[in-house]
């Protein structure tokens, strides 16, 4: 067992209000996003399957919403729930928001490549 604080984690990605980190536990990736109101991130996963992020998530929402968009509808995420995002989703930040999340490593990773501008 241990603890993870959100400066433990490497950052992956980070500008214009974004701070995306994320570190291995055992067989999952332990993600914090701090992401700022009004990031969409459908345009950044076009080319993935059906435009839209093909790995789950679980994790918990610190602060903020998210507008989660997936072809049967959207869905609102705020501060205080947990949740658990299937895959075939796409976010909206509707104000700052902080969640931390936790993904399959190879669904994940191949998602950050993707947004990195490599192939997923």
């Amino acid at each position: 067992m241990r603890v993870i604080n959100r400066t433990d984690l490497p950052m992956i990605m980070e500008g214009e209000g974004l701070e995306f980190r994320a570190g291995q536990a055992d067989e999952n990736i332990i993600a914090w996003v701090r992401v700022p109101a009004g990031t969409d991130l459908r345009p950044a996963l076009v080319g993935l399957p059906g435009d839209l992020c093909p790995c789950p998530h679980w994790g918990y929402m610190v602060s903020g919403r998210v507008l989660m968009h997936t072809k049967n509808g959207d869905s609102t995420y705020e501060a205080g729930q947990a949740f658990y995002w299937a895959p075939g989703h796409a976010p909206e930040a509707l104000e700052d928001s902080e969640y931390l999340d936790i993904s399959p490593t190879a669904g994940f990773e191949a998602v950050v490549r993707h947004l990195q501008g490599g192939s997923a």
